[in-house]
C-alpha cells in the first residue's frame, strides 16, 4: 500500500490530494482561480502564479488533513513538473521538493497529460492498457496511443488553436465570458447545431480550430456590420457541433489504425456534454468500449497527479532536486 501526495499547478487550479495505490481517493481539494481572470478573458501567467504561492500551502495541508493522516505516512510526493505555464509550473515544483525534502521521501515527476489519462484508471479501476485517448483541453488537443502505463504515442495534435482555446475565442465574440467552454456549452443546448455550415477542417489525425474559430469570428461580425439579428444559441451550437465531429472522427479513426477496441477521453473539453455523448455513440457503432472521467476529474486536479504518481512511483521513477518546471510537452 503506497499513499502518495499529487500536487497540481501547471494552470490556474493550484490542487493536491492524497491517493491509496493511485486509485483510491482519499481527499482532493481545488482552488481555483477562476473568478480572477474573468475580468481579463482569460489566464494571465502572472497573476495565476501569484495566487498559487498564496493558496499552495494551504491546499497542501487540506489535502492531507481531509485524508485523516500525518504527513510522515506518505511515502512519496508527485508533482506536475511539464507541460504548462512556466511560472505556475514553478510554485508547485519548488514547494514539492521542499515537502518531500522535508520529510525525506522520495520526489515523483508527472506529466500533465499523463496525469489526465490517469483520471480514467480513478474513475475505472478495471481499465488497462492499450486503448487510444483524446486529451483535449484548454491548450491541448492530443490522440494518444497508451501502450502502457509508461509508453505513449502521439498520433495526432493541434497544429493551433487547442479545443478549448477556440471554445474560449469564440466564447468571447458571443458576449459570454470566461471560462468560454462550459458556456458556450450550457448554450448551445437551446441551439441548431446544424443552423450554420461552419467548416471541419481535417488534417490526418491532427487538429486545426483556428480557421474554424475564425469563421465563426467572421460569421458574428459580419451580421453584426449588416445591422442583422444573431441568434447565439444556433451559432455556439453550430460551432460545438463542427468541435465534435472532427474531435470524435479522428479519435475513432485513429483508434482504427492503431487496432485498438478501447477509447478514452479525458482533459478539460471532456466535460463537454456533446463530446461525451457523440464520443460514446461512435465507440459503441464501431463496436468499441469508451471510457471517461466524472466532470469533477476532467478539469485539472491533484487526484489525476497522484493516481500517475503512484504509477511513476512504482515503476521506480525518481527526481532529485534539480528537478526544474518545463513548459513544452515532452511525453516519455
Amino acid at each position: 500500500m503506497a499513499l502518495i501526495l499529487g500536487i497540481e499547478t501547471s494552470c490556474d487550479e493550484t490542487a493536491a490530494s492524497v491517493t491509496r495505490d493511485g486509485r483510491e481517493v482519499l481527499s482532493n481539494v481545488i482552488y481555483t482561480q477562476i473568478a480572477l481572470h474573468e475580468v481579463y478573458g482569460g489566464v494571465v501567467p502572472e497573476i495565476a502564479s501569484r495566487k498559487h504561492i498564496d493558496k499552495i500551502i494551504y491546499v497542501i495541508d487540506s489535502a492531507i488533513k481531509e485524508a485523516g493522516i500525518d504527513k510522515t505516512d506518505l511515502d512519496a510526493v508527485a508533482v506536475t513538473y511539464n507541460p504548462g505555464l512556466v511560472g505556475a509550473l514553478l510554485v508547485g515544483v519548488s514547494v514539492a521538493k521542499a515537502f518531500a525534502y522535508g520529510i525525506n521521501r522520495p520526489l515523483v515527476p508527472v506529466n500533465h497529460i499523463q496525469g489526465h489519462i490517469a483520471a480514467n484508471y480513478i474513475a475505472h479501476p478495471e481499465l488497462e492498457p492499450p486503448f487510444v485517448c483524446l486529451v483535449a483541453s484548454g491548450g491541448h488537443s492530443h490522440i494518444l496511443h497508451v501502450k502502457d502505463y509508461h509508453e505513449f504515442e502521439i498520433l495526432g495534435a493541434t497544429t493551433d488553436d487547442a479545443a478549448g482555446e477556440a471554445f474560449d475565442k469564440v466564447a468571447r465574440v458571443l458576449g459570454l465570458g470566461y471560462p468560454g467552454g462550459p458556456k458556450v456549452n450550457a448554450l448551445a443546448k437551446d441551439g441548431d447545431p446544424c443552423a450554420i455550415a461552419f467548416p471541419r477542417p481535417r488534417h490526418g489525425f491532427d487538429f486545426s480550430f483556428s480557421g474554424l474559430k475564425t469563421a465563426v469570428i467572421n460569421y458574428v461580425h459580419n451580421a453584426e456590420q449588416k445591422g442583422g439579428e444573431i441568434n447565439r444559441a444556433d451559432v455556439a451550437a453550430s460551432f460545438q457541433q463542427a468541435v465534435v465531429d472532427v474531435l470524435v472522427e479522428n479519435t475513432v479513426g485513429a483508434a482504427q489504425k492503431a487496432g485498438c477496441k478501447t477509447v478514452c477521453l479525458a482533459g478539460g473539453v471532456a466535460a463537454n456534454t456533446a463530446l461525451r455523448s457523440a464520443l460514446e455513440a461512435a465507440a459503441r457503432e464501431n463496436g468499441m468500449a469508451m471510457y471517461c472521467p466524472p466532470i469533477e476529474l476532467c478539469t485539472d486536479n491533484g487526484a489525476m497527479i497522484s493516481c500517475a504518481g503512484y504509477l511513476n512511483f512504482a515503476a521506480g521513477m525518481r527526481a532529485d532536486l534539480t528537478l526544474n518546471a518545463e513548459p513544452q510537452l515532452r511525453l516519455e
